[in-house]
């Protein structure tokens, strides 16, 4: 896609100038050389090849503030997309975090690699290889190599759910054949190699006789529903996020859950709220298992992103906007920040271990059930 379809189709052209966008985005606030009024500027100047070679490219984090705040309605977020798609086309990848490692591991699986990547899996609980329930895991036993010295490992989280799903009976599908959802490669301009990846796990799923798709990541929930759909049309599954199918069976009443000690605040994931709409559900859940909930002050649609995506760009802007939102959960008063997306995990307490005076425990919101489910 050329850059004047590009402004087209995101409606680009109907920018007021107004700098509702810079005032919004978290890295303008750090890094005053970036803005996206000042990217969609350049590209209705005509000014494509100024921009498209320009850093910061890869410096917006994608978190929605702007889009969600324009007075235009313009669709800044698949502008950004767009623009990196035609970056790479001249050469300009950024500068990817952990040397590429990421971006590496997800190229090599859409090359049909084969894995072992479920004994961790049999291991938690009970699994199948058919059946209506399909657990969709994404990255985490890649995430796991990477952060093994994290106080809480990311598969944790995918032994959390498949242990919460066992509790109410449902034994899921984890396939070894299940390939990154492809969201980064999708956002970092790599479509052919999403395309690649999401052909693979739509017919897993259809192989594995599923009609019913469980996932805990906020992206790989956002991507099927989204992308997968506007590239391979209607999914002949449904697309669930794991914490509106456990709000309504705890509503149902098919799970007790007893209260845990201590005050907690959660994050907001940017693909989940302000992306996906879920808001409440992680907070019906939080106000099961926890005995005192009090929000940050910038919470809900208003939330603050946790400061890198992709794995692109973890710069010190990056470190900045979570070490000022990790003081802003310590500001509540909270001995716990909930996150309910496996990168605000690592990045939040990556961000924990060595910025000064940061004093709150970090878990995901699975372990707060899990360990509910246990006693408290």
């Amino acid at each position: 896609m050329n850059i004047e379809a590009l402004v087209d189709e995101t409606k680009a052209y109907y920018c007021l100038d107004c700098g509702v966008c810079t005032g919004s985005c978290p890295v303008a606030r750090y890094s005053p050389g970036f803005s996206p009024r000042l990217m969609v500027e350049k590209a209705l100047m005509g000014k494509a090849e100024d921009f498209l070679t320009d850093p910061d490219v890869w410096s917006c984090l994608t978190c929605a503030r702007c889009t969600h705040r324009c007075p235009a309605n313009i669709d800044y977020l698949e502008f950004a997309r767009g623009i990196r798609e035609e970056a790479l086309r001249l050469g300009n990848k950024g500068s990817p975090a952990h040397s590429g490692m990421f971006q590496s591991i997800m190229e090599i699986q859409s090359s049909g690699i084969k894995q072992d990547r479920i004994t961790w899996a049999k291991e938690a609980g009970s699994i199948a290889d058919k059946g209506e329930y399909f657990y969709f895991v994404g990255c985490l036993p890649y995430f796991n190599v990477i952060f093994a010295n994290f106080p809480s490992q990311p598969l944790d989280i995918g032994r959390n759910v498949i242990k919460i799903l066992n509790k109410l009976g449902i034994e899921p599908v984890v396939s070894n054949d299940e390939k990154c959802c492809g969201h980064d490669m999708l956002w970092n301009g790599e479509v052919e190699t999403f395309k690649k990846l999401a052909a693979a796990n739509i017919e897993v799923i259809k192989e594995a006789g599923s009609k019913k798709v469980i996932f805990h990541c906020p992206e790989g929930y956002y991507i099927f529903k989204n992308y997968y759909t506007k590239y391979f049309g209607d999914l002949d599954f449904e697309v669930i996020h794991f914490y509106d199918f456990l709000a309504e069976r705890l509503k149902a009443g098919e799970l007790t859950l007893e209260k845990s000690n201590g005050v907690v605040t959660y994050q907001d994931p940017c693909r989940l709220g302000r992306l996906a709409g879920i808001y409440e559900s992680p907070r019906d859940i939080i106000n099961g298992v926890a005995a005192s909930f009090v929000e940050m002050e910038r919470n809900g649609e208003n939330s603050v992103c946790c400061g890198t995506t992709g794995w692109m760009n973890c710069s010190t802007c990056s470190k900045e906007i979570q070490g000022n939102r990790l003081k802003e959960s310590m500001a509540t008063g909270a001995d716990t920040l909930i996150t309910a997306c496996p990168k605000c995990n690592i990045h939040f307490s990556c961000a924990a271990s060595f910025i000064e005076g940061i004093d709150i425990k970090i878990k995901d919101l699975t372990e707060m059930v899990v360990s509910a489910m246990n006693g408290g």
